[in-house]
């Protein structure tokens, strides 16, 4: 990371709001954030709970109330993250190769009130910034593009936001 007095300064600049103060923190404090994943999670799931931890940060940052505390915040945070990745691995057994035959056909045997009850559920129980981009991709049906700019995050984040939360209902569904 940055010296102590940059960084405490970013801290504080990004814990006003300021955009470009977040961008720069979260610049910053990606390849520390990254190698303390690597040393807590799953190989498989370093980038996920780095970006999710950052999306975490980026919210939450104001709420600090102690630019000092920022590293231990940061690692806390990351080391959470990978464990509620490792127990949504133990949560459900993986699909097979023929996983989405059987999926249609357990969710083609609902009927349509069920299904829709079913859906909301699963939609209410998602996270708000994953139940976010599930509605304004798929119910006002605008593009990635569109909707990282109305988030003011990147596409990629985005996608693999969606990407996260579709796999959520469909793991809620087939519950």
């Amino acid at each position: 990371m940055a010296s102590g007095t940059d960084r405490t300064g970013l801290i504080h600049a990004a814990q006003t709001g300021d955009p470009a103060a977040i961008a720069s923190l979260l610049a910053v404090c990606q390849a520390d954030a990254r190698r303390y994943a690597w040393r807590h999670c799953q190989a498989s799931d370093v980038d996920d709970a780095v970006q999710e931890s950052l999306l975490v940060v980026a919210r939450k940052v104001r709420a600090l109330k102690a630019a000092a505390a920022f590293s231990a915040w940061l690692f806390t945070v990351i080391r959470r993250e990978c464990l509620r990745l490792q127990r949504a691995m133990f949560r459900h057994d993986p699909l097979d190769d023929d996983g989405d035959e059987v999926a249609e056909r357990q969710l083609a045997s609902r009927g349509d009130a069920a299904l829709r009850l079913d859906l909301t559920h699963a939609l209410e129980s998602l996270p708000a910034h994953y139940l976010e981009v599930v509605l304004l991709r798929d119910f006002e049906e605008l593009t990635i593009a569109e909707i990282a700019e109305r988030l003011g995050e990147p596409a990629g984040a985005v996608k693999s936001r969606l990407h996260r939360a579709r796999s959520l209902v469909r793991e809620y569904l087939l519950a």
